[in-house]
C-alpha cells in the first residue's frame, strides 16, 4: 500500500524527502522492512493476544493413544492455543502495507494465506470450545472438509497462477518444470533451453494443489513441540525470500540459469513478512511456550510456503528446504500405513517422528534444536546448489 501510494505521488521525488521515497523503491528493503515490522506486530500483540484465548478459555488438552506421551504432555495442558491468529494478522497487514498490492502474486497469496488461516481457525475453534458447548459439540472439522477446502483452493490458485504466466517462454518461464541441477537457459546462443519441460493446465493445477494441501498438512503435523514448527518455518521462509528476489530479478535468474517468472520478486516481501511473524511468534512459543499456533498458523505457513515455491518455479529446492516438515508427515504416513497393514505393529514408537525422538530419550528442546539446525543445512544446500548447475 506504502509502495502503490508513492508510487502515485511521483512528485515528491523533487523534494527533502526524495531520499525516502527513493528506498520504498528497493524491493530488498521493503522485504526486509516487513521482516521488522512482522516481528514487531506479533511482539507487541502477544501478550493481549494469549491473555484474550486464555480467557476464552481456548486451551490445548493433548491426548494421544500411548500412555508415556500423554505423561510427557501432561505439562502443556491448557495452554492457550490458535496463536496463529498473530502469525496470519501480522503477515496481512506487513504485506498490504510493504508489498505491490497490485500484484496478482500478491493478491493471490493473501488469499492463500486467509483461506488457510480461516479454516485452521474453524478448526480450533470447534475443536477447544467444544467442552464450554452444552452438549459438547463438534471436535474440529472433519478431515474430509479440511482436505475439501485444502485441495479447492489448490485447485483455483493453480488455474489462476497459470493464467497469468506468460506463455512467451523466451520472455517467463512461469510454467517451466524446473527439475534438479537443471539449466534453465543455454549460452551458446543465450536462450531458454530447449529441453525444458513446460507444464500444460492440468500438470499445472495438479502441482499446485500438492504443494498447497501437501505442505499446509506437514507443517501442521510438525506442530507438536514448543518452537518446533515456528523456528523450521522461519528458517524456510528465509531461504524462500532469496528465492524469490532472484526468480523476479531478470538479471540475477539468467545469470544463475534458474527460471525468471516476471513480478515474483515482490513475493520476497511476503516471504520477509513470513519469516518476521515467525520469529515473533518464535518469542511466545520457545519453550516453555505459553501459546500454541494451532491449526490457525501452521495451515497457513505450509500453505503459503507451498504457494510461493510454486510460483517462483523452485518446487524441488523448496522441497529440500523443507526436509523435516517432509520427514514429519512421512512418518505419520508410513506409521499409519504399516499398523493397517500389519494389524498392530509399528515402524516408529510415536509419531510423528519428533515424539519417536522423544520417546528413545530425548528431551524436547534437544529435538527442536537440533531440528532447527537440520532445517538451516537443508536451506544452505539449496540455496548452494542453485550455483551448481
Amino acid at each position: 500500500m506504502i509502495y502503490a501510494l508513492l508510487d502515485q505521488l511521483g512528485w515528491l521525488q523533487d523534494t527533502p524527502l526524495r531520499s525516502v521515497v527513493m528506498v520504498f523503491d528497493r524491493t530488498s528493503f521493503r522485504a526486509l522492512a516487513a521482516l521488522a515490522l512482522s516481528f514487531a506486530l506479533v511482539l507487541a500483540f502477544g501478550k493481549p493476544v494469549v491473555r484474550r484465548l486464555a480467557a476464552l478459555k481456548i486451551g490445548d488438552i493433548p491426548r494421544t493413544d500411548v500412555a508415556a506421551l500423554d505423561e510427557a504432555l501432561a505439562s502443556k495442558k491448557n495452554t492457550p492455543t490458535m496463536g496463529g491468529v498473530l502469525i496470519a494478522g501480522a503477515i496481512l497487514v506487513s504485506t498490504l502495507l510493504l508489498a505491490d498490492i497490485r500484484s496478482f502474486y500478491v493478491q493471490m497469496a493473501l488469499i492463500v494465506m486467509v483461506w488457510m488461516a480461516g479454516v485452521g481457525g474453524a478448526d480450533d475453534w470447534l475443536k477447544l470450545t467444544s467442552a464450554s458447548r452444552s452438549g459438547g459439540g463438534r471436535q474440529g472439522l472433519y478431515s474430509w472438509e479440511k482436505l475439501v477446502f485444502q485441495l479447492g483452493l489448490g485447485v483455483m490458485i493453480g488455474w489462476f497462477v497459470y493464467r497469468h504466466g506468460d506463455t512467451d517462454a523466451a520472455a517467463d518461464l512461469a510454467h517451466a518444470l524446473n527439475l534438479p541441477l537443471q539449466k534453465t537457459y543455454v549460452t551458446d546462443p543465450f536462450g531458454p533451453n530447449p529441453n525444458l519441460i513446460y507444464l500444460g493446465p492440468a500438470g499445472f493445477v495438479i502441482v499446485a494443489t500438492l504443494l498447497i494441501a501437501g505442505m499446509s498438512n506437514a507443517v501442521n503435523i510438525t506442530d507438536g513441540m514448543d518452537g518446533l514448527a515456528s523456528g523450521i518455518s522461519a528458517w524456510v521462509s528465509l531461504g524462500l525470500m532469496a528465492l524469490a528476489f532472484i526468480s523476479g530479478w531478470q538479471v540475477a535468474a539468467q545469470y544463475l540459469l534458474v527460471p525468471y517468472v516476471a513480478g515474483a520478486d515482490e513475493l520476497a516481501i511476503v516471504a520477509g513478512a513470513m519469516c518476521g511473524a515467525c520469529l515473533g511468534f518464535l518469542w511466545w512459543n520457545a519453550w516453555p511456550a505459553i501459546v500454541f499456533m494451532g491449526d490457525t498458523g501452521s495451515l497457513c505457513l505450509g500453505g503459503l510456503i507451498g504457494y510461493l515455491a510454486l510460483v517462483i518455479r523452485q518446487e524441488a529446492l523448496v522441497l529440500l528446504m523443507c526436509g523435516v516438515f517432509l520427514l514429519e508427515i512421512g512418518s505419520v504416513v508410513l506409521q499409519v500405513g504399516y499398523f493397517k497393514a500389519t494389524k498392530g505393529k509399528r515402524i516408529f514408537r510415536c509419531a510423528p517422528y519428533h515424539w519417536h525422538l522423544h520417546m528413545g530419550g530425548w528431551v524436547e528442546q534437544k529435538i527442536v534444536a537440533r531440528l532447527w539446525i537440520v532445517t538451516v543445512i537443508l536451506v544452505a544446500l539449496a540455496l548452494a546448489s542453485i550455483k551448481v548447475r
